[in-house]
């Protein structure tokens, strides 16, 4: 049995299209090879091929590793404190988010007329 093909929406499948446009331009710009780049972002070299051809199956991990190695922006930045700061600020507002949340109005309504 072979693998399970990825569904992708056409957004989400032009996005890992750019995303790997702009590893390969930004690889041409640095003169960096295929293995090069693999070496540098820890990555295989069929991965980096991969991620350039728009394949969805590319975990996120290696994406953003090999983008990062290329020095694509992520988040809209370059710098790894304002990505710091913006991580601690998820952590605290995702603090505020009850553990469990529950469904109002299931239609269930309980006879409370003593």
């Amino acid at each position: 049995m072979g693998r399970q093909r990825i569904a992708l929406s056409p957004l989400a499948a032009d996005a890992v299209a750019v995303i790997g446009q702009q590893v390969r331009f930004a690889r041409h710009d640095l003169n960096y090879t295929i293995v090069e780049l693999a070496d540098r972002s820890g990555v295989s070299s069929h991965t980096v091929t991969s991620i350039e051809s728009g394949s969805p199956s590319v975990s996120i991990g290696n994406v953003l590793s090999v983008a990062i190695a290329v020095g694509l922006p992520i988040f809209g930045t370059q710098s790894a404190e304002l990505l710091n700061a913006t991580r601690r600020f998820g952590i605290e507002k995702l603090g505020l988010i009850p553990s469990r949340e529950y469904r109002r109005g299931t239609g269930v309504q309980a006879d409370l007329d003593f």
